[in-house]
């Protein structure tokens, strides 16, 4: 059976690493970019993390420049930005792509393992979100392809993919699904 262990991914510094070097942990995999209405969410992630590490969570920062051009810097750069505005102490990865052709094998894998379920149009983001897409992306509208920046995948300690959050969906309203992976 596949897992995220199977993947390897560039550090920000150019090293190729097995994801198998997280083995064990709890892990948060999420699409970044600096430059995003969703961005802010860098904080409420760093909290998690800073809050759970020594339980075993470890977040995962891809960045991606993918939507809207939001991610337009260098690796160096979209690191910097992370930890000079955010704190941001969690491994941040080089850019990737997440959809299309040259999408990242790892987000190839995270996408097929949990699909796309939609947004929550009861909320003013949910509603936001899906109609820029459906203007400026609309390949992307059906599918389980990456919808946004921002989008968080949950992985059990087993490397299990277990459940994925959508851009709209905040940190801390999952707080309770990562203490139960953790427990």
């Amino acid at each position: 059976m596949t897992t995220i262990y199977d993947y390897e991914a560039l550090t920000i510094e150019g090293d190729l690493v097995s994801l198998e070097r997280y083995k064990g942990d709890v892990l948060l995999v999420v699409n970044t970019a600096s430059k995003c209405g969703f961005t802010p969410q860098f904080e409420d992630l760093q909290k998690l993390y800073s809050k759970y590490k020594d339980q075993g969570l470890t977040i995962l920062g891809f960045p991606c420049n993918q939507f809207n051009a939001q991610e337009p810097g260098t690796n160096e750069e979209a690191a910097e930005f992370c930890q000079m505005n955010y704190g941001v102490e969690f491994p941040i990865f080089s850019k990737i792509d997440v959809n299309g052709a040259k999408a990242h094998p790892l987000f190839q894998f995270l996408k097929q393992t949990q699909p796309f379920l939609g947004f929550d149009e009861t909320t003013m983001n949910g509603k936001l979100i899906k109609k820029i897409i459906e203007d400026k992306y609309p390949e992307w509208v059906v599918g389980n392809d990456i919808k946004w920046n921002f989008t968080k995948f949950l992985v059990g300690r087993d490397g299990e993919i277990l459940k994925r959050f959508e851009p709209t969906d905040e940190p801390m309203d999952f707080e309770k699904d990562i203490q139960a992976v953790l427990a």
